[in-house]
Order: structure tokens, then C-alpha cells, then sequence
């Protein structure tokens, strides 16, 4: 079952000036496209054909690295640009909030250290808010790595690649990740992934 590019949930111009359709253009129709295409390539005859992508990503950790990048990186990006909205930010839903104040201190606490997550991953990476054994936690991981080689659940993921934000923001990325935080995030989505995780 080879993988596929799903669109975009919003037009390419949607996040603008957050992020611009120039970002979009490239960051999905280019490198989330060319992690779909390796990636289904390094599924023929790996074994794991047939499997779920969570499966997928799992199973190929440690095991087979050029596949584990590219099932794993288009994982992350399927709920990547889930987890934006036009005009998102703003509040978080109920459940979701509750649970950020009892694990991680306050809203506020959560967010400087979400950004600072992002900021400190050296190179490429990710930033996550992550369920693992009922509580949620902040992690950042490098190049493709995600939540779920770790026994967590993914609840909200940040791309700190270059490829994320260097056309909009060349290389603050600080102002990348707080635009982020602050003016994309689609809480609704990371809210049905956290009761989908409890």
C-alpha cells in the first residue's frame, strides 16, 4: 500500500502572512511529496507493506533507516498541516487546557517551554506536546523522530526543518515558532487527538 500526498485542508494562501503559499508550495507539494515518494518506493519488499503507517514508522526504527525517515517524516506531516488554521491560536478547548495545567504547570509555562523545545533542537527536528503514560509532556526530536518511537502519543508537533519557515522567516527561528504557536495552531485538532490518545 504505497503512501499518498493529501492535500491541503486549506488553500495554499490560507496561513498567509504567517506563512506564506511560497512556504506551502514547497514545504508540501515538494518535501512532503518527496517523503511520499521515497518512502513508497522503501516499502516495496520491506515486509511491512500492507501494515498502518504507525506500524510502519515503529517497526522500521532502528531496523531500516531510509524507510523509517521517510514513513516517519510524512506521519509527522500529515498532521502538520492539521494541526494549522487560518486564524488559529487563540484558546485551547476544555479538556485539553485542564490537562496542560495539571501536567505542565500553566498554559503559559507549556508554551515557553513548547518554543523553547523548537528553539533548542539543534539542527532539524520537531517540537511536541506528547501523552505518555497519562501525562502530557514536552519533547523535541531530531530529523524525523516523533512521539510514537518513544510510546507516546503525538498531541501537537511543530516542523523546526529549515524548510519550515527559512523563506518567511530566514533564519529567526524564534519568531517562527511564536507565530506558530500563536496564530496557527488548530487546538480543536490537537483536542480530538488528545481524547483519541486518553
Amino acid at each position: 500500500m504505497a503512501f499518498e500526498l493529501p492535500d491541503l485542508p486549506y488553500p495554499h494562501d490560507a496561513l498567509a502572512p504567517v506563512m506564506s503559499a511560497e512556504t506551502l508550495e514547497y514545504h508540501h507539494d515538494k518535501h512532503h511529496q518527496a517523503y511520499v515518494t521515497n518512502g513508497s518506493k522503501l516499502l516495496e519488499g520491506s515486509g511491512l507493506e500492507g501494515k498502518s503507517l504507525e506500524d510502519v514508522v515503529r517497526e522500521s526504527h532502528g531496523k531500516n533507516a531510509g524507510l523509517f525517515n521517510n514513513a516517519a517524516q510524512h506521519y509527522n506531516h500529515i498532521h502538520f498541516w492539521k494541526w494549522m488554521k487560518p486564524n488559529g491560536g487563540g484558546s485551547i478547548p476544555g479538556n485539553l487546557e485542564a490537562k496542560i495545567k495539571e501536567d505542565l504547570g500553566s498554559v503559559e509555562k507549556f508554551r515557553e517551554d513548547f518554543l523553547n523545545a523548537g528553539a533548542t533542537q539543534f539542527g532539524s527536528g520537531w517540537a511536541w506536546l506528547a501523552l505518555k503514560n497519562g501525562k502530557l509532556e514536552v519533547m523535541k526530536t531530531p530529523n524525523g523522530e516523533n512521539p510514537l518511537i518513544h510510546g507516546a502519543a503525538p498531541i501537537l508537533g511543530v516542523d523546526v526543518w529549515e524548510h519550515s519557515y527559512y523563506i518567511d522567516y530566514r533564519n529567526a527561528r524564534p519568531k517562527y515558532l511564536e507565530a506558530f504557536f500563536d496564530s496557527l495552531v488548530n487546538w480543536e485538532y490537537a483536542a480530538e487527538l488528545f481524547e483519541a490518545a486518553s
